[in-house]
């Protein structure tokens, strides 16, 4: 079962990830891991990330869905992936939809987690008061909160179209919310895993014309 999972910051999609890793076996991907991982690997495409990254300038949609490819070659075996930081526009989510489909997979649920940004804010306030962390200051943090409710915007009407958005609760507690996730899961859940035959030619082959 493939997952998306939508929330802001410190809206505890992090913590819901790495539990459904945890209980399920997926394989979660992050596209700021992905990306480090690929500078450090010395492969092809890990050198064309650090050129590009060396150069200050934004990793395309074609590198990141090359990099979710190889991941994808890397773990035939895999019971599925939550996607994490991907999509982030309709454009990512059709070029995800189109990989996928070449794997014979798809996107089976979206899960967003819904939660009230004052109450957010508040939250990330008093921890940065109490620990002081860099990303929980309050003023970036309102920047970041505005970023992904324009990101995901677009999004959410683009998934429930195809039938695969549900909405939790995501201010209740983690035990709570994370019965709801399994409860969408338990409903969307076919067994689909990924298949090893590709039926054409993939992004990640197409990019170093192999």
């Amino acid at each position: 079962m493939n997952i998306i999972l939508f929330g802001p910051p410190a809206a505890g999609k992090g913590t819901q990830a790495k539990k459904l890793v945890s209980e399920r076996s997926l394989i979660q991907l992050s596209t700021g891991d992905m990306l480090r991982a690929a500078r450090a690997s010395g492969t092809e495409l890990g050198k064309k990330v650090a050129g590009i990254m060396d150069r200050g300038d934004l990793v395309s949609d074609e590198i990141v869905i090359a990099l979710i490819e190889e991941q994808i070659e890397l773990n035939p075996a895999a019971k599925g992936f939550i996607f994490d930081g991907f999509p982030r526009t309709v454009a990512q989510a059709e070029a995800l939809d189109l990989l996928l489909t070449q794997h014979n997979t798809k996107v089976h649920s979206v899960i967003r987690l819904c939660v009230d940004d004052e109450a957010l804010l508040t939250r990330v306030t008093k921890r940065f008061k109490e620990e002081g962390r860099k990303d929980d200051n309050p003023e970036s943090f309102k920047v970041r909160l505005a970023n992904y409710n324009s990101q995901t915007a677009l999004l959410l009407p683009y998934y429930s179209t195809q039938g695969k958005l549900t909405e939790v609760d995501g201010m209740a507690d983690v035990a709570t919310v994370s019965t709801a996730v399994s409860k969408v899961l338990g409903k969307n859940d076919n067994g689909s895993g990924f298949s090893a035959a590709v039926v054409k030619k993939g992004f990640f082959a197409r990019l170093f014309g192999k």
